[in-house]
Parts: C-alpha cells; structure tokens; sequence
C-alpha cells in the first residue's frame, strides 16, 4: 500500500512509497483511510527534529490526525460494522503501565514510556490502510465526516476547556471572557467551544484580517490582529479576563498571558515551544500577580478516550449551531501523490491542510 514515510531524524527523508499491508489480527479492525490532517508536529517529523520508528522498522509512517471508515473486523470484534466512519487516538499506554495508563489515562503517562502512533514508536495513518484495537478507535456519525478529521486537534481543546473547569471548581466561578493566543486549527475550535458555554471570545493573532478572522467572527467572537494592539493593552480595552488559552508555541506569549489575567483567572498552554529562546521577565511582579489575584498557570498535552467522545458529540453541536464553519477550516485539501511532499513544503495562508488519501 501506498505510504508517507520518514528515515526518522532525517531532514528530507520523507517520500511517498509502498509499504507492508497491515496484518489485522482477530480483535482488530482494518480501516481504509480517507484523510489525514496535517500539522507542525509533522512538519517537525519531515524536517528531522524528532520521530521514532517502530522496533524492528528503520522508518516511520507519519500522520497522527485520521479519519477512515472500517473495511473489516476481527472474528472477536464486535460493535463496529463495515462502513462505520473512524477516529483513532494518537497515544498508546505504556507496557509497564503507570497507573495513570492504567486508568485510561495515558495522556498523563507518570513514566514516558508511552508510543504515539505517526511519532514514536508507532506508525501513523498517512498511508491507506491501517488495523487497530477497538478500545482506540471512535466511531463518529456520517454527517459530520466532511470535517471529522478535525476530532484529534478537537480533543487538545476538549481537554484543556474540561480541565479550566475543574480547576475553577476551587472556587465561586462564573467566567464571562476570554482571550485565545493564535487562530490557528487549535485556537479556533478552542474559540468555538467556548462560545458555547456562552464565553466572550477575543482572538489575538498576529495575523491580518483574511481566512482566520473571518472564521473567529462566524463563531461569534472578536478578532484582534497583534499589529493593532498590544497584549498587555488588552484588559483595558475589553475588561477582566477570566480565561486564556495560549495556542501559539510562542513561549513569549506564554508568559505575557500570566501578566494579562485578572483576578482568580486561569491560564491554559497547548502550544509546544521549540528552541532555547531566551526571555527576560519581572518575576517579582509575576509572583506577586498571580498570589494576590489567585491566579492558575497550567499546560496540557495528548486527550484520553473521554476527550474523543466529547469532541464529537461537540463538533455536532458546533456544525448545527454553525452550519458549514467547521468545513471552512479545512482550507488546503491534498492528494497523496507524489507531489505531496513538494505542497507540504510550500507555504500556506490557510487553516487546515488535509491529505486525501482515499
């Protein structure tokens, strides 16, 4: 079958070429792949900066954000028919395992010995075929499959907005706004689901008006481009904040939103920050903000199976709310060709870039 792999730690390395068909096994089902998004982890991946191949392989088939639909099942499988449109997980619990793996809790792995399927140590699902366990696929219904691949990225969010809420149960909470750092894929679902629990949202992005704002005000919020305003300047303008998601990877930011919250306000980081840039900080007025204002800063990676179940019944409520948004952010559809790699390369004004591989 036909596959986008990588020599792992290779820059350059990555190419369309046939691959082993998967061997699916009695309690498995074989799923035919239909599209695969495309993010900066994979262009991490075909740049060389991390990966792992499977043991026993000297390569990596990349692609962590699928959609597909079940071509067959195991004899010992049940509850999945062929036809059913699938999500698979990205993570797998470690063989030890921890006891957070243990709970179905891998994305808060105690031990780091987890595998990521398309990352480490697991290939990934841009290829045409794949076959996995039933207790790491989610099935999703028909008439959200246009935008479906969008789920993976949706668990980010997921988990980050239930766990806001948790945290917040320390206290008397009754947020009315917020601001997200980066309108990309993962800031616009995170603008989109807080808007349904009926959150102001404001989008600071350091683009101009275009694809990205037009979204941000479909879903009802308000798009600030970074060369308007400067971040700090923000609570002036729009009053108390009560929540901020930093989407970006731009550690600066990060540590900009800590000085932006208001009083008993939270702060969640999704974005992965690459490098070793340096940046100087007030730490004493930090400290001292975030103990007398009651302040929370936490980071979150990966979703567990509860996140996928509340992504799609999510994205279904999103898509009858918003009628066609969630299909608007997949600006870039791309067929797995040969030509693939050169377009993964060229540059993109777009929000989601998807591989069409079936």
């Amino acid at each position: 079958m036909k596959a986008v792999v990588v020599t792992p730690l290779q820059a350059g390395s990555g190419r369309v070429t046939e691959v082993p068909d998967p061997e699916m096994e009695a309690g498995e089902v074989l799923v035919r792949v239909r599209q695969v998004g495309i993010c900066g982890t994979d262009h991490e991946i075909l740049n060389g900066q991390y990966g792992t191949a499977p043991e026993g392989d000297d390569y990596l088939t990349i692609g962590h954000e699928s959609l597909g639909q079940v071509e067959e099942v195991g004899a010992n499988v049940k509850d999945f028919s062929p036809g059913d449109w699938i999500v698979a997980m990205v993570r797998r619990p470690d063989p030890v395992p921890c006891r957070n793996c243990a709970a179905n809790e891998w994305d808060m792995c105690l031990n780091g010995l987890f595998l990521e399927r398309g990352i480490n140590g697991r290939h990934g699902y841009l290829a045409e075929l794949y076959a996995e366990q039933p207790r790491f696929l989610v099935k999703v219904p028909e008439r959200i499959a246009s935008f479906a691949v969008l789920l993976e990225p949706m668990t980010v969010v997921e988990k980050a907005v239930d766990q806001i809420w948790k945290i917040q149960s320390r206290l008397f909470w009754e947020p009315e706004r917020a601001i997200v750092l980066g309108a990309g894929t993962i800031g616009l679902l995170a603008g989109a689901l807080l808007r349904l629990r009926g959150i102001d949202v404001y989008f600071y992005n350091r683009a101009e008006k275009g694809a990205k704002s037009d979204i941000a005000e479909a879903i009802g919020a308000t798009y600030i481009p970074a060369s308007q305003s400067k971040l700090s300047d923000l609570p002036d303008q729009i009053g108390n904040v009560d929540i901020v998601i930093e989407a970006t990877g731009y550690s600066p930011l990060a540590f900009e939103a800590m000085d932006v919250i208001g009083k008993n306000g939270i702060v969640c980081l999704t974005g992965v920050s690459g490098g070793d840039r340096p940046r100087t900080i007030d730490a004493d007025h930090i400290n001292l903000k975030m103990v007398l204002s009651n302040n929370v800063v936490f980071g979150t990676v990966n979703a567990n199976p509860r996140h996928f179940q509340m992504g799609a019944r999510h994205l279904v409520m999103i898509d009858a709310l918003m009628p066609g948004l969630l299909s608007r952010m997949i600006t870039d559809r791309i067929p797995l060709d040969d030509g693939l790699l050169q377009a993964l390369a060229s540059p993109s004004d777009g929000i989601k870039r998807v591989v069409t591989v079936s």
